[in-house]
């Protein structure tokens, strides 16, 4: 009985005790540690954290390179009081029993929490009240109050209540990497106390340079935020306007032209025939007609730097508010470059649209933009086109190389006149954030918004425009699609509503277990990511023009004088069968067939291998395997070449007036402005790619030589012989797989409503690889909660500006619609369903009809070659998924 007693008593005397701690009772812990992560948006490293206890005492520990920790807690009695000093301001947190067993971080929302909890007002007080031990009071259940209110405030600002951030596991960010979603969360609001819960106030996002920051505002008369002041007519014209010094071209005058470049790059701007200007364009309103005269809109454009304080790694961002954005109405469109485009690269698609819409435009260069570093002579550009020599630019520069000077002047004289470009070189592989970017960018907008709306309260501005009041549909075209989606899924705290893209350039994680049905027709290889079939058809494109199946293909004169090179070296290798150039052609036709692409493609391989493909090939392999322009992968550079005469396709200076004008005329990707891809192991010596001698075959068949090697990285084993790489090729291989690794994503839009548009006949991002594969995937992924819709357009591709663009390649304008319409529409029915509810029509194949009629003079497009989407698809129309089994109608 006595021995009974004492253990009663001995267990109320605990509990007691634990009862005393929560409320702030002194006494040891009888906890052996805490741990934790220190952060205020970047992660506070190797710094000092302090912690005082209720009696006074105090204990030291160093966090780490994450900004983690581990504190022992023997001798100590709670309550606690933590403190650390990061870059932007002394941080604290208050912790009791309470917390034991549970992370315990300190922020400046913890920060926030424990002004509250302790009735103080402002970081000087909670200082003091570290000093002075004035905490010791305070109780669990206080705590835990205050923290609650702070939820309710980011509840009320997000419409979706998040993770504490007293206690939430989470990366922060560093210089070098990104945080998750909890990490933007402490840099998206400033929660402050406010009465006996908390206010929000407006503050400059995470990474942005407050000193980048600039605004200007437009007229719409001189000068305007879709057309740069050019309007309908200034935009129709192929010449862009003159400089009045092409040395140096003023920013206003870059920006203008870049505006009219990118514009006319993303849809057919040619001729009214096309439907320019008669079913798009600036003159043409929401409703779809044309009252629009000029298009030009007035209203402010923000534009500021985002990165790493070494400026490394940095994006661009921007955000256009037209003068008719409606503070009652608001709405927020993404517009994340298309392809490796600047910061104007969806202005033509994603920004006429949302501009048209009153709708504030968040653009991102995703940090793949245009940036051009011209070795030879050391210049790069600025945010705002302006060339500049590297050492004045120092980390403003848009891009500029990795390189000391002494590796520049080795590199210059091993190799001169090269050019480096920061898709390809900047060593970020900057595709796995594109997603993050595009949140960024609406983060940003958040920002430009309430810093111009938001109300004043203490000398601040409050957050009157929140995720929760303002509608964000995340859109844009091809790589800007691909971020939208990424965006899409990394979205943990509600800051997109909606989702609508066309021809996302999306690489799928998993499809091991997806399979897709064209009609009746099982599709052999889907969901390969995107180097893999670029590296793929950069082997077998040239040879696969010449195939029956691809006679009359617009371009094909672009690869004639090296496609029949290329067969015969293919056979010589065992690549292809066929004793006649045209049985290899038709062998090489088949193997992309059997490689994901549709017969609907085959009279476009031409056209795309002599603009595109080799060049996104040696593009990607480099920005996957972060390699530095000095590297040389596979033979590769970009230069400008000789382009007549004896020595043409030979490397030669590159004009100064190229580095003046590039951020305007560039797209990112060679070639470009006169830049090319150059291929330095060609027999006698560097030449264009397309020109260049292969050492193996002494032929001049398009340097498939260095199309092999980049295939060899990709899969990890040589092509020809099937042998496993070695040496410094396989280190190659394992960087860029790793790399490719990276930029895979599930498909898990979370219910997220997203509608998908793409052309069927889209050769270059093939719909099996990307829409279709990523569709599928997330039907899987998001089961009976999907609000994904997927929408195939026959006769549509992923280069509208080609259709019209008859000098190069005429031909597709008889053959091909505007896949520009679709994204309209698009838009415009997830606009609808936000904002009222209206359905969104089943997932569906639309049936075009071409305009026919002689290549290069196609008649006038009509409202029948570009039907509607239908509400309620035919059966023979409708796109179905079944355990597992994709069904696109043939």
């Amino acid at each position: 009985m006595q021995n009974s007693f004492q253990i009663r008593a001995l267990a109320a005397a605990i509990g007691s005790a634990l009862v005393l701690a929560a409320c702030g009772g002194g006494g040891s812990t009888g906890y052996s540690q805490i741990n934790g992560t220190a952060a205020e948006g970047t992660a506070i490293a190797n710094s000092t954290l302090t912690v005082k206890d209720a009696s006074g005492k105090t204990r030291s520990v160093t966090t780490d390179a994450s900004g983690n920790y581990t504190l022992s807690l023997a001798d100590l009695s709670f309550p606690f009081m933590l403190q650390i000093t990061g870059s932007q301001g002394t941080w604290h947190a208050l912790v009791s029993s309470d917390d034991v067993g549970k992370p315990v971080n300190v922020n400046n929302a913890t920060d926030s929490i424990a002004q509250l909890a302790l009735g103080v007002s402002g970081n000087a007080a909670l200082r003091a009240a570290f000093t002075a031990g004035s905490f010791k009071s305070v109780t669990g259940q206080a705590i835990a109050s205050a923290d609650s209110k702070l939820l309710d405030a980011l509840e009320a600002e997000l419409g979706k209540r998040p993770e504490s951030l007293r206690s939430a596991t989470f990366t922060p960010a560093t210089d070098s990497t990104p945080g998750d979603e909890t990490d933007r969360l402490l840099t998206l609001v400033d929660a402050q106390p406010s009465g006996s819960g908390f206010a929000t106030f407006n503050r400059v996002p995470e990474f942005v340079w407050t000193d980048s920051i600039v605004t200007k505002t437009y007229d719409g008369t001189t000068d305007d935020l879709l057309t740069a002041g050019l309007g309908k007519t200034g935009l129709t014209s192929a010449t862009a306007p003159a400089y009045v010094n092409a040395a140096s071209p003023t920013a206003a005058e870059l920006r203008r032209n870049a505006i009219h470049t990118n514009y006319r790059a993303l849809v057919d701007a040619n001729k009214t025939a096309g439907g320019w200007t008669t079913l798009y364009g600036p003159n043409i309103d929401t409703s779809g007609n044309d009252t629009l005269g000029e298009g030009r809109i007035a209203g402010d454009e923000t534009i500021a730097y985002s990165g790493d304080s070494s400026g490394k790694r940095k994006v661009t961002l921007m955000v256009q508010v037209p003068a008719s954005f409606d503070k009652t109405k608001p709405c927020i469109v993404t517009a994340t470059s298309s392809g490796s485009r600047g910061i104007y690269g969806a202005i033509g698609t994603a920004g006429d649209w949302g501009l048209k819409h009153g709708c504030a435009v968040a653009y991102t260069d995703k940090g793949s933009g245009n940036g051009m570093h011209d070795l030879a002579a050391d210049t790069v550009n600025l945010i705002d086109g302006t060339a500049s020599s590297s050492a004045s630019a120092g980390k403003r520069a848009l891009f500029a190389a990795n390189l000391s000077k002494t590796e520049l002047d080795a590199y210059n004289l091993k190799s001169p006149n090269r050019i480096a470009y920061k898709h390809a070189h900047s060593q970020q592989n900057p595709e796995k954030d594109w997603g993050r970017n595009t949140l960024d960018a609406v983060g940003f907008a958040f920002y430009v918004l309430n810093e111009k709306y938001g109300t004043v309260s203490n000398g601040k501005k409050l957050r009157d425009l929140t995720p929760r009041n303002t509608l964000v549909i995340a859109s844009s075209a091809s790589n800007g699609a691909g971020a939208a989606l990424q965006a899409a899924e990394l979205d943990k705290l509600g800051l997109i509503d909606g989702v609508a893209v066309t021809e996302p350039q999306i690489q799928p994680k998993d499809v091991s277990s997806l399979t897709i049905k064209q009609g009746s027709n099982t599709v052999a290889t889907i969901g390969k990511p995107l180097i893999d079939y670029f590296t793929y058809a950069n082997i077998y494109q040239p040879c696969a023009a010449l195939a029956t199946a691809a006679s009359g293909s617009p371009g094909a004169s672009l690869v004639a004088f090296y496609a029949t090179n290329r067969c015969t070296s293919l056979k010589e290798k065992g690549l292809v069968s066929g004793t006649t150039t045209q049985e290899q052609a038709d062998d090489a036709l088949q193997k992309l067939h059997a490689y994901g692409w549709a017969a609907e493609q085959d009279v476009l391989h031409a056209s795309h291998h002599a603009l595109a493909t080799p060049s996104i090939v040696v593009t990607y392999i480099n920005t996957y395997g972060r390699f530095n322009v000095t590297d040389e992968v596979c033979g590769f550079t970009f230069a400008t070449t000789v382009a007549s005469g004896a020595t043409l396709g030979n490397v030669t200076a590159t004009s100064a007036l190229v580095q003046a004008g590039i951020f305007a005329t560039g797209n990112g990707v060679p070639p470009t402005a006169g830049i090319n891809l150059v291929y330095n192991d060609s027999v006698g010596g560097a030449k264009r790619d397309v020109l260049a001698i292969s050492p193996s075959t002494n032929r001049a068949d398009g340097a498939l030589d260095g199309a092999l090697c980049a295939r060899s990285l990709v899969t990890g084993s040589d092509p020809v012989t099937g042998a496993k790489l070695t040496g410094t090729l396989l280190a190659q291989s394992q960087r860029v797989r790793q790399g490719i690794d990276e930029v895979l994503f599930k498909g898990e839009l979370g219910g997220k409503p997203a509608i998908i548009v793409s052309g069927r006949s889209d050769t270059l991002i093939p719909v099996n690889h990307a829409s279709r594969a990523y569709y599928g995937m997330s039907q899987k992924a998001d089961g009976t909660a999907s609000r994904l819709r997927y929408y195939e357009v026959t006769n549509a591709q992923h280069f509208d500006a080609f259709i019209d663009n008859n000098a190069a390649v005429a031909g597709y304008d008889t053959r091909l619609v505007p896949l520009h319409v679709y994204f309209n529409r698009a838009m415009d029915l997830m606009y609808a369903y936000l904002k009222t509810g209206a359905a969104l029509p089943a997932s569906q194949v639309i049936r075009t009809t071409p305009r026919g009629g002689t290549a290069g003079a196609a008649p006038a497009i009509s409202a029948t070659n570009v039907p509607a989407i239908a509400t309620t698809p035919a059966a023979g129309d409708t796109i179905t998924y079944s355990s597992g089994t994709l069904s696109i109608p043939d």
